[in-house]
């Protein structure tokens, strides 16, 4: 009878061919990872100890933190390159963690500083690297020893061997546990969000005391005037009363557009498709909208989907040079997808700082993706991702 491998909760697809007498494939691919075990760990333990030794000793200066940072960010490239040998060698293959995002992304230097020392992706590829070297050595001896002496069963040592080694794989490099991460992820977006909403508050109250606060004071002011005028000049204080008239529309026209740039009343009441081809027709270019929606989403999640199409417009029509556009809106599955298309000049990009990037934190914030595509000369695409969360049902 042949003897089989079985792992239990590794995947079918996953699991290497049945050990047998004679020397398979797998077989030669699993002793040759278990004889690259020895350099593999040396180059690791020595790198890990040197960067643990280097940044604790410095740990008292300004470098010392920042260059474990750096340090651990290295040790997640080692984590990667061992994720990648198992997946040629054993045919273990281990989803990439998420990257940690940059200064830029993570709300400033500190807080990038402070997810990097907490990083446990970083952390677990570390404790990889340090309890290898003695099974490195084992690996490497016994496999070598076998190849010599114990070759009739040497199939069944090395497939015990390289079963451990992707255990430890799978237990260390896995990106399975990593809810630090996330939850540092939130906390950060959390800051993102109150940082919007209060640079928000400042700009409504900046509009109204620029914008109709003031017309309507001029407008009070005038209509004292006319009142004067009304019995020594009538004609005036008609030709008054018709200008304090035209303010009034301004300031209407103005208290709409701040109401819409909250919360646009179409939006609420005959939600995205509607709402966003009121936002196309103001476009300086033509837009084709495509809103392909089982159902009203969640309003958070409609709102920020109406927003980012509406500055993604904006950015259309004010730098693109476009002669189209086009917006597409869809579900796939617990996702809700935004794709804003332009013919223009390309050339954009979500460098922090700049518009798009404060769009890529605010999706961000809710656990949505941002990606821009914008060649030179070859127009751009942006693709936003949200959650997609069932809208409450409305109140009786």
């Amino acid at each position: 009878m042949t003897a089989q491998s079985f792992t239990p909760g590794v995947p079918e697809n996953d699991r290497p061919a049945p050990v047998r007498p004679a020397f398979s494939g797998d077989t030669w691919k699993e002793i040759a990872h278990l004889l690259a075990n020895l350099p593999a760990s040396i180059i690791g333990f020595v790198y890990t100890v040197f960067m643990i030794g280097t940044a604790g000793g410095l740990s008292v200066t300004a470098i010392g933190l920042p260059l474990l940072v750096c340090g651990l960010f290295l040790s997640r490239q080692l984590g990667r390159i061992e994720r990648g040998r198992a997946r040629l060698l054993l045919g273990t293959r281990v989803e990439e963690p998420t990257p940690l995002p940059g200064p830029g992304r993570s709300g400033g230097f500190f807080p990038w500083l402070w997810n990097g020392i907490k990083d446990p992706v970083a952390w677990r590829a570390v404790l990889y690297e340090l309890v290898r070297l003695p099974w490195g050595v084992l690996t490497f001896t016994v496999v070598l020893v076998g190849l010599f002496v114990l070759w009739p069963v040497l199939p069944y040592v090395v497939r015990g061997l390289a079963n451990v080694d992707r255990a430890m794989v799978r237990g260390l490099l896995s990106p399975s546990d990593d809810l630090e991460r996330r939850i540092a992820e939130l906390e950060t977006g959390r800051g993102v969000v109150v940082d919007t909403a209060a640079a928000d508050l400042r700009r409504i109250e900046r509009d109204l005391h620029d914008g109709a606060q003031a017309r309507l004071v001029a407008l009070a002011m005038g209509l004292g005037l006319a009142k004067e005028k009304l019995l020594e000049d009538p004609d005036a204080a008609a030709a008054m009363v018709d200008e304090a008239h035209g303010e009034v529309k301004l300031a209407l026209q103005e208290l709409r557009d701040l109401a819409r740039g909250i919360h646009p009343a179409v939006l609420t009441d005959r939600g995205l498709d509607a709402a966003l081809s009121s936002v196309a027709a103001r476009c300086t270019v033509p837009v084709k909208v495509s809103v392909d929606l089982p159902a009203r989403p969640a309003e958070a999640i409609e709102g920020i989907a109406y927003f980012t199409v509406s500055e993604l417009l904006q950015n259309v029509s004010k730098h693109s040079g476009a002669r189209g556009a086009s917006v597409e809106v869809w579900r796939s599955g617990p996702r809700l997808l935004v794709r804003v298309s332009d013919d223009g000049r390309g050339g954009a990009d979500d460098t922090p700082g700049g518009g798009l990037a404060g769009l890529a934190e605010r999706l961000g914030a809710v656990d949505g993706v941002f990606l821009v595509d914008s060649p030179e000369g070859g127009g751009t695409t942006v693709t936003a991702e949200l959650p997609w969360r069932d809208r409450a049902p409305a109140p009786r």
